[in-house]
């Protein structure tokens, strides 16, 4: 096997145009990692704040480095120490958020804990947009608010790439589903099980939901305050990304306020397999686009407004 590998390179932090295809060194596995050699890598917005030296610049550090945290892709070398995975088995994962992964390359070196198998049900295109989205709303709802049946759930931005599987994940879990966004998207989150949908855009959602339990804040701003207002006593508002600070606020009338940051975690990624497989939970890529196109991807991310989510293929070589 070659000592080099494609991969997507970023020497400045900028637009979509700091992202380009180079040569660079294949990694090697050390003591409990495993080389995947890739076969998608999801595009997520935090990808693109980073590129711009906004979401997790600092943890990144100065470039130049690889981009990207989801991949999807086969074991090709495992290292001393790993149990888990052989040669030729399938995984997906996220690998080391928020410090450097480097996902946007052909290959790329992970802790053998920070993978899972690959939902069998699942195409690497698909599987590769599940991870960080996936495993956001699983930590958000599953793991912090702990919905089950009868839980009432508002999420905002409900068809977004972290919303649409949330709504799924909550449904799964038995609750009661409230979702945001443009009428456009309705029959979209219909179809994934939203019991209500409000369009954003026409109405403000405080003035026509009535008490819940839980609110996944994916949008931020004024959104997160009046999230506030639809909140039952006690109930709890998970605010991502982060900004507006509302945790004074909420304690005064009685509510919580409980932030997530994700992070690496091979549990959730075989719990949110074990949904796809059973076929409750459905991942939309909205784009897939060639790894030498990833400026593209990321044009696309800045421009707001996507459903689901973007996917770069990516062709080993041999």
């Amino acid at each position: 096997m070659t000592a080099t590998m494609r991969a997507i390179v970023q020497r400045a932090y900028g637009g979509p145009e700091v992202l380009q295809l180079a040569e660079v060194s294949r990694p090697e596995p050390i003591v409990t990692e495993v080389l995947v050699r890739v076969h998608a890598a999801g595009v997520n917005p935090i990808d693109a704040k980073t590129r711009a030296g906004g979401g997790f610049a600092p943890q990144v550090g100065e470039p130049p480095f690889i981009p990207g945290w989801d991949l999807s892709g086969v074991v090709e070398e495992i290292g001393y120490g790993v149990t888990r995975f052989q040669p030729g088995e399938e995984v997906y994962g996220m690998p080391n958020f928020p410090r450097r992964a480097g996902t946007y390359a052909e290959f790329v070196a992970v802790r053998s804990r920070q993978v899972a198998r690959k939902p069998a049900s699942l195409s690497h295109v698909e599987a590769a947009a599940l991870p960080l989205a996936g495993l956001t709303a699983w930590q958000s709802l599953v793991d912090t608010a702990q919905v089950g049946p009868g839980t009432r759930v508002l999420i905002h931005a409900a068809a977004g790439g972290v919303g649409h599987l949330a709504v799924q994940i909550a449904k799964a879990r038995g609750a009661y589903v409230i979702g945001t966004a443009g009428s456009a998207k309705h029959d979209f989150l219909r179809s994934l099980g939203a019991d209500e949908v409000i369009d954003y855009t026409a109405v403000a959602f405080e003035d026509v939901v009535e008490p819940v339990d839980v609110v996944l804040d994916l949008v931020g701003g004024e959104t997160r305050r009046r999230s506030l207002e639809v909140l039952a006593e006690g109930g709890l508002l998970i605010p991502l990304p982060r900004g507006l600070d509302v945790s004074q606020e909420a304690a005064e009338r009685g509510l919580r306020v409980a932030p997530v940051i994700v992070e690496p975690d091979y549990r959730g990624l075989e719990h949110l397999a074990e949904l796809a497989g059973s076929g409750r939970l459905k991942v939309c890529v909205s784009r897939e686009l060639p790894l030498a196109q990833a400026a593209e991807a990321h044009r696309y991310i800045d421009g707001g407004g996507a459903t689901g989510k973007n996917v770069l293929t990516v062709i080993a070589l041999s």
